[in-house]
């Protein structure tokens, strides 16, 4: 059993086939997923697909790409958002200084409202981080002195000291295809660094398909490859990466549930 801890199935390349994409994914054996809030408009077609599976729960959140399009965005309004049994988590939100869509000031306003949703919630903060490392580093820091809260470091690709920061604050960390690519040691050495039971995975499809459906879609099924990625570069069995992997998830979203007897 393995479980894609990130997912964006309401993206418009699966408007024609999703019902076939989360049956090749249980054929492959993934047996859950979580999909993820890109912005606040998403909502309600992120609602209705979750509603359709019970092995399927999304979060509430918007992606720094548009932070500028969600400057009313308060913590309070996050916080009514997850009120639904079917929200696991507060994001992905955070910090992208690569493309700067939304300029930095915006950026960080709304960031700061995802952390007091989730230090208010109790879920998981669901981050994404490119090239912000120092300031991303600032502001869970001084977040988290405030009051506790649960960092996830979602498709991780920047630095050691920022992963090794967020460990201590009892955070976990999520690696997806980029872990396969041939120049990513990098990805590759941080992951070894890593504590084994807050590692997990995902596929961020429909983007960044693993070797070897590089420059194809991706979709959840292609999260089989990173976990065997992952334990080659970890040192251990393909069994024992989604035993620990499926555990970590389940210990991380505690408001998530399976049946027939799974974590």
């Amino acid at each position: 059993m393995l479980v894609d801890s990130h997912v964006n199935l309401h993206h418009e390349k699966f408007a024609g086939d999703l019902d076939q994409i989360i049956d090749n994914a249980h054929a492959a054996g993934v047996t859950a997923m979580l999909t993820i809030s890109d912005k606040i408009s998403s909502t309600a077609a992120i609602k209705e697909i979750s509603s359709r599976h019970d092995f399927i729960w999304r979060s509430v959140g918007a992606h720094p790409h548009y932070a500028s399009d969600h400057l009313d965005l308060a913590a309070k309004d996050l916080i009514s958002l997850a009120e639904d049994d079917d929200v696991v988590g507060v994001g992905e939100c955070g910090l992208d200084f690569h493309y700067g869509f939304s300029p930095r000031a915006d950026q960080e306003k709304v960031f700061a409202a995802h952390i007091e949703a989730a230090q208010e919630t109790g879920l998981p903060l669901i981050i994404h981080t490119r090239e912000a490392d120092d300031l991303m580093l600032k502001m869970l820091g001084e977040a988290f002195a405030r009051r506790k809260f649960t960092p996830l470091l979602h498709c991780y690709t920047s630095g050691l000291r920022l992963a090794e920061a967020v460990m201590e604050m009892g955070g976990y960390i999520s690696f997806s295809g980029i872990i396969t690519f041939a120049n990513a040691e990098d990805v590759r050495a941080v992951a070894r660094a890593m504590p084994h039971d807050r590692i997990i995975v995902e596929t961020d499809c429909p983007y960044l398909a693993p070797a070897p459906h590089r420059g194809r879609r991706c979709e959840p099924a292609h999260v089989v490859h990173v976990a065997e990625k992952l334990g080659q570069v970890l040192g251990v069995t393909r069994a024992e990466i989604d035993r620990l992997t499926t555990a970590n998830f389940f210990r991380l979203f505690q408001r998530a549930a399976v049946k027939d007897g799974a974590p």
